[in-house]
């Protein structure tokens, strides 16, 4: 991988013959880390997990505040590596994340081969949302939500690191202005927590002119730390993409 790619993306396992590289966007106050797993249990893609600046490895770097310039630095590190179909897996803000790194591909000629919006409904958006920033409130939240454990949210060092970067990225998705252009052309797979309350909504129907499915599965809007959908991400991925032989 080369020097501006590695700070971007870490890949755990390498899988050179994979036809697929699956790219993991992490949610608000997440690292690549959350995907730590995912390349030795889907032995069918290259998996890919993106580090956003301002944490793990890039602490020393002011995290983001402008989505749109996010996706354009990610899809600067990817587009060297679309040698083999990319296919995109983003969760809660990972999914919009995902979603303007596709447009920017796609709009220098590499068209995503399929995007999986995790924590994300089709619906329309909603209006008038503001970000908490209180830090007791986004604990209470990340609790609740399944993010993490009561007992790690209230480690002092955890809250030191982490607090900031997750006021941050909260700040940077509630100024995010989603255009309703370019549209996608590739597949949308949507995946929603039956007790999700907490689920980012899209009109992802009105954002690609490819197909688009919702599909539910138990849990809440971290229902993948307990039970990650290789499933259907290994059965998405095996199938046939139009046009191909």
């Amino acid at each position: 991988m080369i020097a501006s790619a590695a700070r971007w993306l870490v890949c755990e396992t390498a899988r050179p013959d994979a036809p697929t590289r699956l790219v993991c966007f992490p949610h608000a106050g997440g690292s690549a880390a959350f995907y730590r797993s995912w390349g030795a249990s889907l032995t069918e893609a290259e998996v890919y997990a993106v580090q956003y600046p301002g944490r793990a490895d890039r602490l020393d770097e002011e995290p983001p505040h402008d989505l749109v310039r996010l996706a354009a630095g990610i899809a600067d590190a990817l587009e060297p590596l679309a040698d083999r179909p990319l296919a995109f897996f983003g969760h809660s803000l990972g999914a919009p994340v995902a979603l303007e790194t596709a447009r920017a591909l796609q709009g220098r000629g590499v068209p995503v081969a399929h995007l999986f919006a995790s924590g994300s409904r089709d619906a329309p958006l909603p209006t008038g949302l503001v970000a908490e920033e209180d830090p007791d409130r986004l604990l209470e939240d990340l609790v609740r939500m399944g993010g993490t454990d009561a007992e790690m949210a209230a480690d002092p060092i955890f809250q030191e690191v982490v607090l900031p970067y997750l006021i941050a990225d909260g700040r940077m998705f509630h100024r995010y202005e989603m255009a309703a252009e370019p549209l996608l052309t590739c597949p949308v797979t949507t995946i929603v927590g039956d007790r999700d309350e907490d689920a980012d909504r899209r009109p992802w129907s009105a954002l690609s002119t490819g197909p688009v499915r919702e599909v539910g599965v138990p849990g809440n809007h971290f229902y993948l730390i307990a039970d990650p959908p290789y499933a259907l991400l290994r059965q998405t991925l095996a199938a046939p993409r139009p046009g191909s032989r």
